[in-house]
């Protein structure tokens, strides 16, 4: 399989023509995540505002999960439990009726929109392994990244281990320092962990991936695929832009021309990419060190030819932009 190929798996299907939605836009029913927190709330002696709107934002959302940091030392992995397939419509009807692990898989990443709006899962499917990337949506505060990253690859790992009836071998990576207790993270998750990465990924050998499920597929997918509910099949901002680099990685559209095709000034695309917490040169970066990360490990290529996929003609630029981004030597990194 190509590169682009390969890079093209990552993006989603029947939603280019979705308007992205940000991170102060009211779209998530409030009958859904917010609901869910708020039972969860109850059960931990936390009092939580029922927000007085039935959408919210996913700035609001952030705002409601923040208080679940101080409802024990398991609630992220706790809360992940509950959230997957949840009571979100047909898209966790879609998540029950997949045949298959691999399907269930390509389902969430699709109608992220509605299952997980603000972290956008990414699914790598080569002869060795499955990977599951998750890449921000719209824009998370530092200080939260790391339990709602938790929470989600609790929430995967979770439905995964109900579908096959036992739990399966994940191996996570985290793009944070180990925390000095990983005793939560041992219980809920495994002891695969690997933290100091640069990317939030779950891996699974593809022989343990390949799992067939009893049932036929449902409409509940073909419906989605209609536009029944057009909020699952939206992307965060943040994912929209990093969907429109992977289709061009070696040759990055620029700035103006993200703009343009945005139906924005180049200064209100900053503006919108600032309000999210970053900017373009960020979010180019971001792309290219995950895809470096991976061509470089667990592809196994070398280094020239990651450098020349990425666009760098010249190496030692790839170098001294991979060490920026990872802190280590691409070699290095290869043989890590």
């Amino acid at each position: 399989m190509t590169l682009q190929a390969q890079l093209d798996a990552l993006l989603p299907l029947d939603a280019t023509a979705l308007q992205p939605y940000e991170i102060d836009t009211a779209c998530l029913p409030v009958a859904d995540h917010a609901a869910l927190l708020a039972e969860f709330a109850h059960h931990r002696d936390i009092a939580l505002p029922w927000p007085e709107q039935p959408l919210i934002s996913p700035r609001q959302l952030i705002a409601l999960l923040a208080p679940m940091r101080e409802a024990g030392a398991d609630s992220a992995f706790a809360l992940g439990q509950l959230l997957l397939p949840g009571h979100y419509g047909l898209a966790s009807q879609a998540l029950l009726q997949a045949g298959s692990l691999v399907d269930m898989l390509q389902s969430l990443c699709r109608h992220a929109g509605r299952l997980t709006p603000l972290l956008t899962p990414r699914l790598l499917v080569d002869e060795q392994e499955v990977i599951l990337v998750w890449a921000d949506a719209c824009g998370l505060p530092a200080g939260l990244r790391g339990f709602i990253v938790d929470l989600h690859m609790s929430a995967v790992a979770s439905l995964c281990a109900w579908r096959a009836g036992r739990r399966l071998p994940w191996r996570f990576s985290f793009d944070r320092t180990a925390p000095r207790d990983r005793a939560q993270h041992a219980v809920h998750l495994g002891t695969a962990l690997h933290f100091g990465c640069q990317v939030d990924a779950m891996r699974l050998l593809r022989c343990e991936a390949d799992l067939q499920w009893p049932g036929a597929p449902g409409v509940a997918a073909t419906a989605l695929a209609r536009h029944a509910d057009p909020q699952a099949l939206r992307r965060g901002l943040l994912a929209s832009v990093g969907d429109r680099l992977l289709r061009q990685l070696a040759e990055p559209p620029s700035l103006e021309v993200l703009a343009a095709e945005s139906g924005m000034s180049p200064a209100t695309f900053k503006r919108r990419l600032a309000r999210h917490g970053t900017h373009y040169q960020a979010e180019v970066d971001r792309v290219r060190a995950h895809v470096a990360v991976y061509l470089l490990g667990p592809r196994g290529q070398g280094r020239d030819a990651v450098a020349q996929a990425l666009g760098y003609f010249d190496g030692a630029n790839f170098r001294r932009s991979f060490k920026r981004w990872t802190g280590m030597a691409p070699g290095a990194w290869a043989l890590s």
